[in-house]
């Protein structure tokens, strides 16, 4: 009983903090050709889980990195621009295809080992040591990772507004983790109650460097795919 209870704990916090997990996913799969979209996402999820795993093992060691948490929040803000950045002309067919699914994946790894941290910890506190319950509970965890990028990706298809929404969660995370970090707390606690100046600067400016990389690509389409003037035609 205790072993399931415990499996039971891991499960629903899988499940709980799966979704940066699933929004990664979807957003790095959205700009991928058709038929690569679902395999980005199976192994994603895949190599997601994997290196949750070996994090899990040495999240003790990981804890005591100074300026961890510090750096893993700026890479996330990184990410979570870059994810925003609309697919590449230039260049197209199966080379230039795969060349988009590596790089979705390597975004995709580097993102989860990320933002995995605070997973990491609960996870590993709920299996008291078990890695066996650790593992069985990851393994649960990736059909619903599936599930949830690929319901992600529809409804960003449909409703493009939602990638800003999974880029302004990914820079939530990001603000939390660096206000964590521990050499950095003593200066963030005498002024805790302004932190949401913090969270409205960061999440605010990755929505708004958004913005502007995909309404760029837009006007320059508008310039050079507007109709000649009959004047100019003359």
């Amino acid at each position: 009983m205790q072993f399931l209870a415990a499996l039971g704990a891991i499960i629903l916090i899988d499940l709980v903090l799966a979704g940066d997990n699933a929004i990664v996913i979807a957003l790095a799969a959205r700009n991928l050709p058709k038929h690569l979209q679902k395999k980005a996402i199976i192994w994603g999820t895949v190599g997601a889980i994997a290196v949750r795993s070996a994090m899990t093992v040495i999240v003790v060691w990981l804890l005591k990195i100074p300026g961890l948490l510090l750096v893993g929040g700026a890479l996330l803000i990184w990410i979570a621009v870059k994810l925003l950045k609309p697919a590449s002309e230039g260049g197209d067919g199966e080379h230039q295809g795969a060349t988009d699914f590596w790089g979705a994946m390597k975004t995709i790894v580097i993102a989860d080992a990320v933002m995995g941290l605070d997973n990491v910890l609960a996870v590993a506190g709920a299996a008291h040591g078990s890695f066996l319950l650790v593992v069985l509970g990851l393994l649960i965890s990736i059909p619903i990772v599936v599930w949830g990028s690929t319901l992600i990706l529809k409804w960003v298809e449909k409703f493009p507004v939602i990638m800003y929404l999974g880029a302004a969660v990914l820079a939530w995370t990001a603000v939390k983790m660096m206000l964590g970090e521990p050499f950095i707390k003593p200066y963030v606690e005498p002024v805790k109650d302004y932190a949401w100046v913090a969270y409205v600067l960061v999440v605010g400016g990755v929505i708004g460097i958004g913005y502007l990389l995909n309404i760029k690509p837009k006007r320059s389409r508008t310039t050079h795919g507007a109709p000649m003037s009959s004047s100019s035609q003359g």
